[in-house]
This record gives C-alpha cells, structure tokens and sequence, in this order.
C-alpha cells in the first residue's frame, strides 16, 4: 500500500523548492525607467540621433578611464546582461564600445582595467574615435548610477549543479 503525504506536506515542499530556485539568482541592481531602452550601442552607434535622451541600462568591461578637469570618461566593451544584470561575457562577442561620461574625478585604481561594469544613465550623443588604427562610433552615456562587479558577486547565484548521460566502466 503505496504511503500518502498529506496535502499539507506537498505544498509546503513545493514553496520551499520554488522558493529555492529563486534565490539562486540575485535581483536586478536597478530598476527600469519608463524612458529606459533595451538596444545596445552597437545599433546605438549606426543611428545615435534616434536614440538621444533615452536611458539605458548597459554593462561590459572596463576598458579604460580618462580623468579631465571637470569630468571622467569610462571606455568600456558592452556586452548583454544576465537577468541580474551582471554582463554576460561568455556570450561569444560584445556589443560595441560605448563612453560612461562620469561629472568630476574618478580614481582609476576603483574602475580598473578588464573590470565588469553595470550602469544606468541617459544617451547623450556620440563622439568619433580609434580602437587601434581602425576608426569608431562611440555612444556616449552621462552616467546615473554605476556598480564594478566583484569576482565573488559574478559567481553568487550560478548554479554548481549540472545534468548529463555518461558511461560508466566497472573494473
């Protein structure tokens, strides 16, 4: 004769593994404007004008920093962001490079080079530029709210666990 739970014990399992599984991947860090677009600067670049003043919630890597009097201008490599919003860098590619326009002085040693950014801000424009020899369109953004991603936040809530069919041999 077959053991039956009572239905109590079966709900209160199925929220406690719903519940689970969502904790596994953190929240959004921010939160979408009604002004906030999902294009990214690669498509921002071939048509700047069509996208100015819209807001944007972008992230990548870190390329470089360059500090002026009265601002800070962050070069980064956009790439797609997860449903955390943590930039998905094994993705095969990026998706253009765009300027974080900063107000003021950023310390360099706090965005360094390589690191993974996530930003909201508003576009602004577009400026011309290199990357090598090779010439490039370059979205700019005036940065809102910026957040460089640590090794131990991009690994938090990926999972450890994986599914597969294998061969096992008995010796």
């Amino acid at each position: 004769m077959p053991v039956r739970l009572p239905s109590y014990l079966l709900r209160g399992v199925a929220i406690a593994g719903l519940m689970s599984l969502a904790a596994c991947a953190p929240a959004p860090i921010y939160k979408p404007s009604p002004n906030t677009i999902a294009v990214p600067p690669n498509a921002v670049a071939q048509s700047p004008d069509r996208f100015a003043n819209a807001d944007v919630i972008w992230g990548g890597r870190i390329v470089q920093v360059n500090n002026f009097h009265d601002h800070s201008e962050i070069e980064i490599l956009g790439y797609p962001l997860d449903s955390s919003q943590r930039p998905k860098v094994d993705n095969g590619g990026g998706w253009g490079r765009f300027v974080a326009v900063v107000p003021g002085y950023v310390e360099s040693f706090d965005y360094p080079s390589g690191s993974l950014i996530t930003l909201t801000g508003r576009i602004t424009g577009s400026r011309n530029g290199n990357v090598g020899e090779a010439g490039y369109v370059f979205p700019t953004v005036s940065v809102a709210q910026s957040h460089v991603w640590t090794a131990a936040e991009m690994e938090s809530g990926k999972s450890n666990v994986s599914f597969g069919i294998g061969v096992g041999v008995v010796h």
